[in-house]
């Protein structure tokens, strides 16, 4: 069975991590698979939103360091040209929004992949670490620079610096997680989260996440460069005469993307 479960369902692509017999540690296949995946997302208009979950006990333990340091050394990329990173760093970028639900060891890439969603929610039993400083590398997901931006230097550095866990309710003390719920409710609340989003008009929803990651990646004044432009492009749409519609005629607005 692939190690990367895909299925989609109305406007949600629900992408689970599936090795749970090795607490869903990551190979080079894997993120080949993801990549993958993600590319499909990208390219599907009837996608609107994905949520990533897990098999099993925990979301995932990181690395299968065993199998992805000597392929990582030597040269080879996590992901291809063709494929979507989810966290960001390496190769294309995902448009569209991206809700986590995590529980049990949630450590490495998955802290990462926490930082790196839209929203997370974690059961109340996920455990958070980043532990590759204990390995002789550091976080590669964007667990420095993301960790930063949500918690603060001091707070950050704490953890990426020592590698040491934390639990859910410190997770989302520092903004790494914006929910926590019991065990077993996650994948549930996220599912509520990532309807929500994707019932909301989809170009403005992918124009807010470009806008965002411009003030993030490039400062302020990048973000403030593509309002103008944006919003006389939007207001432009289908979606956006079909939210007038829809407000005069006093009922929900059904959006096509266009």
């Amino acid at each position: 069975m692939p190690e990367i479960l895909y299925e989609k369902k109305d406007h949600l692509a629900f992408i689970q991590i599936n090795r749970p017999e090795k607490r869903n540690a990551f190979t080079v296949d894997m993120f080949r698979q993801l990549g993958t995946t993600f590319a499909e997302t990208e390219t599907d208009a009837d996608v609107r939103c994905t949520v990533v979950h897990a098999a099993g006990h925990d979301f995932t333990s990181g690395l299968d360091f065993a199998n992805v340091a000597p392929a990582w050394a030597s040269g080879e990329r996590p992901f291809l040209d063709s494929m979507v990173d989810p966290w960001g760093v390496d190769g294309k970028k995902r448009t569209k929004p991206m809700v986590v639900a995590t529980q049990g060891r949630s450590f490495t890439l998955g802290t990462e992949w926490a930082l790196a969603s839209d929203t997370c929610v974690a059961a109340s039993d996920s455990i958070f670490a980043l532990k590759e400083v204990r390995v002789a590398i550091y976080p590669a997901g964007g667990g420095t620079f993301r960790f930063i931006q949500a918690a603060g230097w001091g707070n950050a550095m704490r953890y990426v610096l020592t590698g040491d866990e934390f639990d859910a309710a410190e997770a989302y003390r520092l903004g790494v997680v914006q929910e926590v719920v019991e065990p077993g409710k996650q994948l549930e609340r996220a599912v509520e989260i990532a309807e929500t989003m994707a019932a909301a008009a989809p170009l403005g929803v992918r124009g807010a996440i470009a806008s965002g990651r411009a003030a993030l990646e490039r400062g302020e004044g990048a973000a403030i460069e593509r309002v103008v432009p944006d919003m006389q492009s939007l207001l432009q749409t289908e979606d956006a005469q079909e939210a007038m519609m829809a407000l005069m005629e006093r009922r929900p607005p059904k959006f096509k993307g266009r």
